[in-house]
């Protein structure tokens, strides 16, 4: 299977993934060609080689005739409907738009609809994301995994005056994701950035098992002289199973209580996922003295062992936890954006062993448009159910075996 690792020793922004797929071999004129299919006009890339710390890298250039224009949601959604692209790459750039939507909606007060994408709606930010996501596809890569994101300090001036770094937009994005402060007065993550790993990466830690094939660097607009300011992508090929799953390794915590307030349960489950959680399970279980008890269960990556540890023993009874590393297998999964007669519906389209194709809506973006729209969560699964089978047909009757 394809792979890819961001390393993100120095954040990651649009322009930087942009960089490092070109510096990884996806050409330039190829990627323009494919961003002139939206219609969008008044823009052009410019690409040089630099350095930085005296390592080579890629730096993009997005150069725009008119910086101040914004665009809504609906809008973005319109643009990229209209483009003539791949269905792989529409689906995946909609579902970043759609992961940035839903975090402004809940920053501004405001229905995801009217969102008003600023920076990110610009002509340069639908490039960085809708290139990247070209980029990705030209290089056949079937996963990806991130390392943890280093957040800056201090203040960015935007649009809408001086902002607090990281930006909210990007602290609401990485939710749940494993971050660490680098002490650097600069924003090292983007909203932009921000928005690509979380909605593109199947997980953040260390570097998995794969054989080495190549890696590329994407530059930054800043030359510090403490640090190398570049993205570094490495691809090769992870351990697969027949080409539609991923063996990794993860830890498993288990510990069981019998004199816990049932009322705390919801409550630790949440502070588990905001903490890194992959999976969160609870068991019934009879202890010692035939006392009925709950058994508790977390799996995570294992460098989040620590933190989901603390978490535990703090915020539960228990005075004790078993953990042990264990090997698991993912089926491959992609996001996509799903459309119904409600709106889009975020949902990831996993591979099944046999070769075809799952599609499984998203819960929280079913529940919110259920909310919005006043019915019932389950019509919500069933229109998106129902367009995720209408869009496989209107595929299989579109394509044609190629004649040799």
């Amino acid at each position: 299977m394809r792979f890819a690792y961001f390393d993100c020793f120095s954040g990651i922004s649009g322009d930087m993934v942009l960089g490092a797929l070109i510096d990884l071999g996806v050409p330039v004129d190829w990627i323009s060609a494919q961003l002139h299919k939206l219609p969008l006009s008044g823009f052009s890339l410019r690409v040089e080689k630099t350095f930085r710390s005296h390592i080579a890298g890629t730096r993009v250039h997005v150069d725009i005739d008119d910086a101040g224009h914004f665009r809504t949601w609906f809008d973005i959604r319109e643009l990229i409907g209209a483009a003539d692209l791949p269905e792989p790459v529409r689906s995946r750039s909609l579902a970043v738009f759609s992961r940035l939507a839903e975090v402004e909606a809940r920053i501004h007060g405001c229905a995801v609809d009217e969102v008003h994408f600023h920076e990110v709606g610009g002509t340069d930010g639908i490039v960085d994301i809708v290139g990247a996501v070209c980029g990705i596809d030209y290089l056949h890569i079937e996963r990806i995994v991130s390392s943890p994101l280093p957040l800056g300090k201090g203040f960015v001036r935007c649009r809408h005056g001086e902002i607090p770094v990281p930006a909210p937009a990007t602290v609401r994005l990485l939710e749940g994701v494993p971050v660490y402060g680098s002490g650097i007065e600069t924003e090292l993550v983007t909203p932009t950035g921000a928005a690509l790993i979380v909605s593109l990466a199947e997980g953040f830690g260390e570097l998995p098992d794969m054989c080495l094939e190549t890696s590329g660097y994407g530059a930054g607009s800043a030359d510090p002289a403490d640090r190398p300011n570049l993205l570094r992508i490495l691809v090769g090929e992870s351990p697969a199973t027949e080409g539609y799953a991923t063996d990794e390794t993860v830890v498993v915590l288990e510990t069981a209580v019998d004199d816990m307030n049932p009322e705390l349960f919801g409550f630790l489950m949440e502070r588990l996922f905001a903490e890194g959680a992959l999976d969160v399970c609870w068991m019934p279980a009879t202890m010692k003295k035939n006392r009925p008890g709950t058994r508790l269960e977390v799996v995570c990556t294992p460098e989040r062992k620590e933190r989901l540890l603390f978490t535990l023993l703090s915020e539960s009874t228990s005075t004790g936890v078993r953990y042990r590393p264990s090997a698991r297998r993912i089926l491959q999964r992609v996001p996509v954006v799903v459309d119904t007669h409600y709106g889009p519906v975020n949902a990831k389209q996993i591979r099944l062993p046999d070769g075809t194709f799952r599609i499984t809506p998203e819960f929280e973006s079913c529940r919110k448009i259920a909310l919005d729209r006043g019915v019932p969560i389950l019509m919500i699964y069933e229109a998106a159910a129902r367009g995720s089978r209408e869009d496989r047909a209107t595929e299989a009757g579109n394509s044609h075996p190629e004649s040799v």
